[in-house]
């Protein structure tokens, strides 16, 4: 599969089912290589976004962002092959947006507070001496913007 044609067929399906994939692709092409916890700390830092508003409306808003997420900065034409590994990332997607849908005292979050991640290998970004709110795996979790969610 190739990443052009999971971001049109976002384009095609109910929101939800769009949000999820495209949250399951975040989680697959930021952290297919991570631990559990590692890919669940991913699809946090993109709904705790989502939640803000700041990024966009949906799913596919926040993770197509300009200069945001792998799926705005790796080629279309990317092949997401690992079939292992993107059955991984569906379930981690889903898990994480029925644990997010949980009222704020309820949530299991693994990463409090962190709107950002960065991957140490690849990344220096401007922000990265922000708060450091863990370090899972090859990502280090930040807390950059304290973002609110805009309902509630």
């Amino acid at each position: 599969m190739k990443l052009a044609w999971i971001l049109w067929l976002a384009t095609v399906l109910p929101p939800q089912a769009a949000d999820s994939l495209c949250l399951s692709t975040t989680v697959y092409l930021e952290a297919r290589d991570q631990s559990n916890r590692g890919q669940q700390a991913v699809a946090e830092v993109a709904l705790r976004r989502q939640d803000s508003g700041l990024w966009g409306d949906s799913m596919c808003d926040v993770v197509t962002a300009r200069k945001q997420f792998a799926p705005s900065l790796v080629s279309p034409n990317t092949r997401l092959g690992n079939v292992e590994a993107w059955s991984q990332a569906v379930t981690i997607a889903i898990e994480s947006e029925r644990n997010w849908a949980l009222p704020v005292g309820e949530r299991k979050e693994i990463v409090p507070g962190a709107s950002h991640f960065m991957a140490h290998d690849i990344a220096s970004p401007s922000w990265r001496n922000a708060y450091q709110v863990a370090t899972i795996g090859g990502h280090t979790f930040l807390k950059v913007q304290n973002l609110k969610p805009r309902h509630g």
